[in-house]
């Protein structure tokens, strides 16, 4: 009986190991199976020369078991271990599954996401994923004892093994260092792939920039504006509708060329579509504040977008009444001075479900809105439109012309045909939406001059070269991410307004475009004039007398 006692206490008993050991064990779990994505890349861009992909098997072992050593003191190797296998195993998800890179700017997504968003990312595959590459391996990590040498004992045989660690990574990474600077001046998303190093980084810098960026004081933009005389005589109040589209990409609108008929009700509108037009930034983060500013892309960051006023500020200096009706995540800062009005929280049934509406919330707030214009006024109406994973959301029933279509927010389960059909009925109900509102302003003719201008804030990745949604670095993100529809419509009496020769602007249409054109081309349809206003970035300018080219 007592052996039997004892052989039971022998296998229950928790196994002890030592905290180097521990390290290296880690390091190693974290290198080879939560960096899928990042060996994914290293054999592509470097699979020519077999030699440097294996020293960099070495070195960036080496590098994760010295770092990890380094921390491995008593009563902090646990939770640092912890820590690491959680971000590691939660990085690895979305990166592996949807080829997102966890920069600082997808981190600032996150955190800005809705409870509604993110539940369509908690899918049964990120449960399953967690719990076999992070609860189990974190369960292993409690269950065993760790064996700490005495401290000087500890200082020296850590120290020796980092220094060790240090001196393999030097001379594998030098062996190849002229191969590995080439490939990564070349391919820099694949240092960008590398987990858990990256998201935590990134995350630190976010929380850096957020706690800076909480002291800012907004600089006030265009005190000087005010609206002038109209070219064209008219006694109606001048209203501009914008519309802040949401994850359209261009390919897919068939006003662009798109092989499917995404834009039928648009197609008899008498807009003018600009083809050729580029996004400001990969996320709406980034590209709503810079839509909407009078930075041009190449001089925005997030910092300077809340430190200075935008368009519907100068309008609001000019006189015009202003205000945003927001069905997504906020404006971002951009509304934070003017009337505001968040839709997406309504519990309207005919348009709303578990937290999220679809972009019909809109028409019946416009309809009263539209009925108490009194004044030159501006309306931002921020849609839902094509945010994913959960396209098959975002259309009623009615506009599921595209089919078989995914019907899940876990893509890795649908065939990359079913996603981009369900995508395609969200641009279908988006061309809807759009017509929708064009056909309401026409209805009020005899009350106002109404002009309307979308623009989609990114577009969106639907598997191609294995990325998913969106949010890519702009330095390397496709064309599906950067290039949007841009489109707008004029009424008769607000052309005359204008003065605008639309005919002229159709002949341009072709030329490249972007969000920089949005602030001032705003404030040129408006009639607005204030220091802020730079012609050469107003679409309409060089067809307008008043405004000159």
């Amino acid at each position: 009986m007592t052996e039997k006692s004892d052989v039971r206490k022998s296998l229950l008993a928790r196994p002890r190991i030592g905290s180097v050991t521990l390290s290296a064990i880690v390091g190693l779990y974290l290198v080879f199976f939560t960096n899928f994505t990042f060996w994914k890349k290293v054999h592509a861009y470097l699979g020519f020369e077999p030699g440097a992909v294996v020293a960099l098997y070495i070195a960036i072992a080496m590098l994760f078991i010295g770092a990890i050593t380094l921390l491995s003191a008593k009563y902090v190797i646990k939770p640092v271990l912890i820590f690491l296998i959680i971000a590691a195993a939660m990085a690895a998800w979305f990166t592996d599954s949807f080829g997102v890179i966890l920069d600082s700017d997808m981190i600032r997504n996150a955190m800005q996401t809705t409870p509604a968003e993110a539940q369509h990312l908690i899918t049964p595959g990120l449960l399953l994923h967690a719990l076999l590459y992070g609860v189990i391996p974190i369960a292993l990590v409690l269950w065993v004892r760790v064996v700490h040498r005495p401290i000087l004992q500890k200082l020296m045989w850590n120290s020796l093994t980092v220094i060790a660690c240090l001196a393999v990574f030097a001379v594998a990474a030098l062996t190849y260092s002229k191969t590995y600077t080439a490939a990564i001046r070349q391919h820099r998303d694949m240092l960008k792939s590398l987990n858990p190093i990256v998201p935590i980084v990134s995350t630190a810098k976010y929380f850096v920039q957020t706690g800076e960026e909480a002291r800012l004081v907004v600089a006030p933009l265009g005190l000087d504006a005010k609206v002038a005389t109209p070219a064209g005589t008219t006694d109606k109040p001048r209203v501009t509708i914008i519309i802040a589209g949401e994850t359209a990409r261009a390919m897919n609108f068939s006003l662009g060329g798109y092989h499917r008929d995404t834009n039928p009700e648009l197609e008899k509108q008498d807009i003018i579509y600009f083809p050729n037009a580029t996004s400001c930034g990969t996320a709406t983060a980034t590209s709503i504040p810079c839509m909407f500013s009078q930075f041009t892309r190449d001089n925005f960051d997030h910092a300077k977008g809340l430190a200075n006023e935008g368009l519907m500020d100068v309008l609001a200096h000019a006189g015009i009444d202003t205000a945003w009706f927001d069905n997504n995540t906020g404006s971002k800062g951009v509304a934070d001075r003017i009337t505001y009005i968040d839709l997406a929280k309504s519990t309207d049934a005919r348009y709303c479900s578990d937290g999220e509406c679809q972009d019909g919330i809109f028409l019946d707030k416009f309809d009263e809105w539209l009925a108490n214009v009194k004044k030159d006024s501006v309306l931002v109406l921020h849609q839902m439109g094509s945010h994913g994973p959960a396209y098959y959301l975002r259309y009623p029933q009615a506009f599921r012309k595209f089919t078989p279509e995914c019907q899940t927010a876990e893509l890795g389960n649908c065939k990359d045909a079913d996603i981009v059909n369900a995508y395609d009925n969200t641009i279908l109900y988006t061309d809807h939406f759009l017509s929708g509102i064009i056909d309401k302003l026409k209805a009020r003719s005899d009350k106002i001059a109404a002009g309307m201008i979308y623009m989609s804030d990114h577009g969106e990745s639907l598997g191609e070269n294995g990325l998913y949604l969106h949010g890519t670095p702009y330095i390397f993100a496709p064309d599906e991410q950067t290039h949007v529809p841009f489109l707008v419509w004029l009424d008769p009496d607000f052309r005359k307004s204008m003065g605008v020769d639309m005919e002229c602007v159709a002949r341009r249409r072709a030329q490249p475009t972007s969000h920089d054109n949005l602030f001032h081309s705003v404030l040129g349809m408006m009639n607005v004039t204030t220091s802020a206003y730079d012609p050469k970035l107003d679409v309409f300018a060089g067809c307008m007398p008043s405004k000159g080219a």
